[in-house]
């Protein structure tokens, strides 16, 4: 799949290598922890899995022309409220922040969304990342509530898809 500016890639067992060096990255580490190969290796193939079961999957997001890795975005069923429920969320390098590429692959992940017929997504992050919601917002999701993820508080947001 392209963007404009991006190539979006469905994440699996052969992009571990990728998804290990995009987690070194100092502000995605920041909000995602320090990982391990085995760290990346196991959650691409929790991804890899998530699109043969699921038809949605998170993307690593390589700049078309210089084929620089940029990011990481998509669509994941998480349970949200206690309810599954379709969320979308992105992670963008330091230094390609303040471009405009998470809220590019936000919205590649809602038309993939719509494409699958569904009527709502859901998008959280922790309630101090303010870049996440600023995204959150310019996308068109609507605050509702913090609840608590993992252990933290973390701002939920909603988009219906239905218009």
């Amino acid at each position: 799949m392209q963007t404009e500016r991006l190539r979006l890639t469905a994440i699996g067992p052969p992009l571990a290598g990728e998804l290990y060096r995009l987690h070194l990255d100092p502000g995605i580490a920041r909000w995602y922890g320090d990982w391990t190969r085995a760290d990346a290796e196991a959650r691409a193939a929790e991804i890899g899995r998530s699109w043969q079961r699921d038809g949605v999957g998170k993307w690593l997001a390589h700049h078309r022309e210089s084929g620089e890795l940029v990011g990481r975005g998509g669509l994941s069923y998480q349970d949200v409220d206690g309810a599954r429920r379709l969320e979308i969320g992105w992670a963008v390098r330091e230094v390609h922040r303040g471009k405009g590429y998470a809220t590019e692959i936000g919205l590649v992940g809602l038309a993939h969304a719509r494409e699958l017929g569904v009527r709502e997504v859901v998008a959280f992050t922790e309630v101090h990342n303010v870049r996440s919601r600023a995204v959150m917002e310019r996308l068109g999701f609507t605050y509702r509530h913090d609840f608590p993820h993992r252990g933290e508080p973390f701002a939920l947001y909603e988009i219906s898809l239905d218009s």
